[in-house]
């Protein structure tokens, strides 16, 4: 699983012989069991035990352990961790959700042998991401559980709860000589930001446009040679709260189950989103989508190499490299291609770790729809940090502002060369082609 790994554990524990996810398993002072388990097979057992319990209980899985009270459905099984203890004792950690979309990491113990186990002991571990409790080893080389006072992951980028700073989006205009016409990102309010404008220094008059599909606004301007060199300048005061899943409609099939210009669905990613997923293409759009995560994550690299920053699915299924755009851009192809919703937002990540100056660049981020809830997750971070894999599957940071949202982006009036690819930097058009504008992006915490 993902986080710190933890110390081995021998397969003579007595009594209930605690182990967390992290852990791997060593034989010690015991003969290999004449007929051991399978792994299949102990992941067969405990999604029979789920299911069955979820089918009388209402549709929901309940956990009860001496803090928890909690209705759940399935993510996933951690079959990397899945283990046999000793003579009919087995050992399996599962990803389950609650009804608000908290993903909690939850230690099973079985007793028994296939068709005849029983689950001996439920340990709520982890709540997305976060351990409750670590391992510690006795004399008598037993394992027993260490509560937490903290676990902090602002050094990993990660600001939970809410953030609050101002954002600049700066602009520098090259030298040009003929008529240009620029088209900048706006942020807008939602549930989750609350966006003001604070100062506005643009050298000509502007006005606002709105995409129909998504209905994402862009500052627009027409520009002369004479502003060649000048500065735009705007301030934001941002109020931005965590992300977690939400309650939301049906959303447009048409719209989130169609492919883009560099996110096309069908074909070979429908092929290898059937091969990921296997006989996971029976279960739910939840577990799917978690599948999928979990396979970019192993299968790609954070690279800015090669002609990556254009969010090119076929160029990150060929490459397996490429920046965030490629990471998010193939998991929509891949979900899209097997029947669930997914889309593209962009913005920019604020640094958790000081309270002002330079920020690198854009960030981008996906959404998919499952259980009645978008679900965002965040791919590229979760393959930097393998310890967040599970946080990012489920959240957004609160440390962060989002631009826009979805690709083919089309306004009116829209640039000679058609829809905009995604929108962070400024879409900059010269004589009817496009050419790129220095732009820094800065931030700044209250004192």
């Amino acid at each position: 699983m993902e986080g710190i790994k933890y110390l081995k554990i021998s397969l003579l524990l007595l009594g209930i012989g605690l182990i967390s996810c992290n852990s791997s398993l060593e034989k010690k002072g015991e003969q290999a069991l004449s007929q051991e388990i399978s792994i299949p097979e102990i992941e067969q057992e405990i999604k029979a035990y789920i299911d069955q319990e979820t089918e009388v209980n209402g549709g929901f899985f309940p956990v009860k352990d001496q803090n928890h009270d909690l209705k759940m459905k399935l993510v996933r099984v951690h079959t990397e961790y899945l283990s046999n203890l000793g003579p009919e004792r087995h050992f399996a950690c599962v990803d389950l959700v609650d009804e608000k979309g908290d993903v909690y990491d939850v230690d099973f113990f079985m007793s028994g042998i296939p068709g005849r186990m029983s689950i001996t002991q439920t340990s709520v571990h982890k709540l997305n991401g976060k351990p409750y409790y670590s391992w510690k080893q006795k004399e008598d080389k037993t394992w027993y559980q260490v509560p937490l006072e903290q676990a902090d992951n602002s050094l990993l980028g990660v600001i939970e709860g809410k953030d609050s700073f101002e954002f600049t989006y700066t602009v520098i205009l090259p030298d040009f000589s003929g008529p240009a016409r620029l088209w900048l990102p706006v942020p807008l309010s939602d549930d989750f930001q609350q966006v003001e404008l604070l100062k506005k220094s643009v050298p000509v008059k502007s006005s606002a446009l709105k995409d129909p599909i998504y209905r994402n606004e862009a500052l627009f301007m027409n520009l002369g040679p004479e502003e060649s060199g000048k500065t735009l300048e705007l301030t934001y005061g941002v109020q931005r709260k965590e992300k977690g899943p939400y309650d939301a409609e049906n959303p447009d099939l048409a719209l989130y189950l169609a492919g883009n210009t560099l996110m096309p669905v069908g074909g070979r990613f429908e092929q290898i989103a059937k091969e990921v997923l296997g006989p996971k293409l029976k279960d739910s759009h939840l577990v799917q989508a978690r599948s999928l995560y979990d396979y970019i994550i192993d299968n790609m690299r954070y690279m800015k190499f090669g002609a990556y920053g254009k969010g090119d699915s076929n160029y990150a299924c060929d490459s397996k490299t490429g920046n965030c755009s490629e990471f998010h851009s193939y998991f929509i192809s891949l979900a899209r291609s097997v029947g669930i919703p997914a889309r593209f937002a962009i913005g920019a990540s604020i640094p958790s770790d000081r309270d002002e100056g330079g920020i690198d660049g854009y960030h981008c981020w996906a959404e998919f729809y499952a259980e009645g809830k978008w679900w965002p997750i965040d791919i590229s971070e979760a393959n930097k940090y393998t310890a967040l894999a599970t946080y990012y599957f489920g959240r957004h940071p609160a440390n962060r502002i989002e631009f826009t949202r979805g690709r083919d982006l089309v306004f009116d009036p829209s640039p000679s060369q058609g829809p905009i690819n995604f929108l962070a930097y400024p879409y900059l058009e010269v004589n009817g082609k496009e050419i790129k504008a220095t732009t820094y992006f800065t931030f700044k915490r209250g004192s």
